[in-house]
């Protein structure tokens, strides 16, 4: 193939790519959820996928994929074709931790594009409502005088759940026997059910059936306290010093996804993240919403490297792998 052919070949794809760009998208867009139904995950995405329709044009389909701590679903986005039609929506777990604890066969950085930095996830400490506790320290005591490790739900080795239970061990000094699910939902079940003593989970997750009395909680681990349940302390407050922590989601493409569909997609989530009613909604769910100036594909990327730093040596160094 001469030089001159070979250009105009290059030219002619650059020019299909343009247009499949200015097109999209021209059919449903399907965004995979890497947990069960029903989950904060589910129901954070659910939230911008109707509201992110009205910007695209198009239906934003949910696809629940479960297991593997959610590496499952990431591994699907991943394999998926560079077209814009299919999102990853994960967080802290799925994108950064999953790295430390199973032997992917994809890279969470290199294998996938950012799109943008979604709102966050303070984790909170509950327990089934016959734990004879009332606050931190009386849960803490509770758990310390029991002759066997309490039993704590996570969403599966390296869920945001798990690695926050690694954190409370550490801070506390408490042994916790993990029950692996496949979402926080259904461990929000067995504990509503006092089939499982406690469980530090997301704050969206948890807050309903707090405030419907069917579990008891004791202190948040943001660095204040959420403007949806200010009668809950902090950690700091309630006594477990060092023991703060944020659940933050993203959504990402497969890698080569064109720019321009990046930038739609990005564009299609800030409005939606900025109407009034969307906002009400999450924040009603305990979720901080991302500073407007923070909705970019780079401060995704940043904040996904950063917390790879941070969090590999600590999970690695408490020996929580799943080959």
């Amino acid at each position: 193939m001469t030089k001159a052919v070979w250009a105009a070949l290059i030219a002619v794809l650059a020019v299909a790519g343009v247009a499949r760009a200015d097109d999209y998208p021209s059919r449903p867009i399907t965004i995979i959820v890497p947990f069960a139904a029903g989950g904060p995950s589910d129901a954070m995405a659910r939230v911008l996928a109707e509201r992110m329709r009205v910007s695209l044009g198009q239906p934003l389909v949910v696809e629940n994929v479960t297991g593997a701590g959610g590496s499952i679903g990431v591994g699907r986005a991943v394999q998926s074709p560079p077209d814009g039609y299919t999102i990853s929506f994960g967080h802290l777990g799925t994108h950064v931790a999953n790295g430390a604890v199973y032997k992917l066969k994809y890279d969470l950085v290199t294998d996938l594009e950012p799109v943008v930095l979604l709102p966050s996830n303070p984790m909170i400490v509950v327990s089934k409502n016959a734990a004879p506790a009332t606050s931190l320290k009386e849960l803490l005591d509770w758990l310390k005088s029991r002759p066997s490790p309490p039993t704590a739900g996570t969403a599966g080795a390296g869920s945001g759940s798990h690695i926050a239970g690694v954190y409370f061990e550490s801070v506390s000094g408490i042994k916790l026997q993990y029950v692996p699910y496949r979402g926080t939902a259904p461990a929000l079940n067995d504990l509503i059910a006092g089939q499982i003593d406690i469980i530090v989970d997301q704050t969206s997750n948890s807050i309903s059936q707090v405030r419907a009395g069917t579990i008891r909680a004791y202190a948040v681990t943001d660095d204040k306290r959420l403007a949806s349940a200010p009668e809950i302390p902090t950690a700091e407050e309630a006594g477990l010093k060092g023991f703060n922590m944020t659940l933050w989601s993203g959504m990402w493409v497969p890698k080569g996804t064109p720019k321009e569909i990046v930038a739609k997609l990005n564009t299609a989530a800030v409005e939606a993240l900025n109407d009034p009613a969307v906002r009400k909604q999450l924040e009603n769910q305990g979720l901080e919403m991302t500073p407007k100036d923070q909705l970019t594909p780079e401060a995704l990327a940043t904040r996904q490297k950063a917390e790879i730093a941070k969090w590999w040596p600590i999970i690695k160094a408490a020996n929580i792998k799943v080959d």
